[in-house]
């Protein structure tokens, strides 16, 4: 029998294997320490809730809103208010806007990390 980590750990490898279009995208960007530097991991494991993308030096989540979303309101805001309680900021995208607006997107993200680190940024 399976731990709760362990099961955790098993859907997160499926997620990265067979990530959405909108999450592809974004990880080509983000991959590689190619955001100003810094390292992003996906689907990390964070206490028990899995995040779509995560720069642990930023401490920034990074979470992507297909359909799924629209149907699981609930549990999503109950996983942001854990996860920001733990000092991670969450930005939150819809595919529709990694889409159609991309440089919008990005710039928010390089906002945010700037945030983190400004003496980085400037």
């Amino acid at each position: 029998m399976r731990s709760k980590k362990q099961t955790k750990i098993i859907q997160a490898r499926k997620l990265r294997k067979d990530q959405t279009r909108a999450e592809e995208v974004l990880w080509w960007l983000l991959r590689n320490r190619m955001m100003l530097g810094y390292k992003f991991r996906r689907q990390y494991i964070f206490k028990g809730f899995i995040l779509d993308f995560y720069c642990p030096q930023a401490k920034l989540g990074i979470e992507l809103e297909g359909e799924i979303h629209q149907q699981r309101v609930e549990y999503d805001r109950a996983r942001q208010k854990l996860v920001e309680d733990h000092g991670i900021t969450m930005l939150r995208f819809t595919n529709e806007e990694l889409f159609k607006m991309p440089e919008k997107v990005l710039q928010t993200i390089v906002d945010n990390l700037s945030l983190a680190f400004p003496a980085l940024s400037s």
